[in-house]
Parts: structure tokens; C-alpha cells; sequence
């Protein structure tokens, strides 16, 4: 399994409820997570088939800035 680490511009746990439908059928349940406590809002997905521009598309398309961290 691959973990994809990405910085954020989502800022509340409101926002990640909006996301969760979208992210879930990228990534499928239980596979990503936010830590909207660190300073990058850190999103982690872990699969084997998520490519880093299919999420930062995704986030994109709901407003949201991401990038992928190395």
C-alpha cells in the first residue's frame, strides 16, 4: 500500500464531511484521513491505485488548494 501525504487549504471538520462522499469513492472508506490540527492540514490516503493529481483535481474541483508533499 502507498500513502500519498498532501498539504491542505481545508480548515474545518465541516468541510471534510462535504469531502468524505468524493473521497471515499476515490480512495474507498477508512482510507484517507485529515489532520486539520497540523499547520498544513494534512490530508493521507492510502492505496494502491489513487495517483497524487487524481486527488489534488478532486480537492480542486471543490475549492480547495492541495499539493503533495514528498
Amino acid at each position: 500500500m502507498e500513502v500519498l501525504v498532501f498539504k491542505t487549504s481545508v480548515q474545518s471538520a465541516e468541510s471534510v464531511s462535504r469531502l468524505a462522499p468524493v473521497l471515499n469513492s476515490l480512495a474507498g472508506s477508512n482510507q484517507w484521513n485529515f489532520a486539520l490540527d497540523d499547520c498544513d492540514r494534512i490530508l493521507r490516503i492510502v492505496s494502491p491505485s489513487v495517483m497524487p493529481d487524481e486527488a489534488i483535481q478532486l480537492l480542486a474541483a471543490h475549492g480547495f488548494d492541495c499539493e503533495e508533499l514528498e
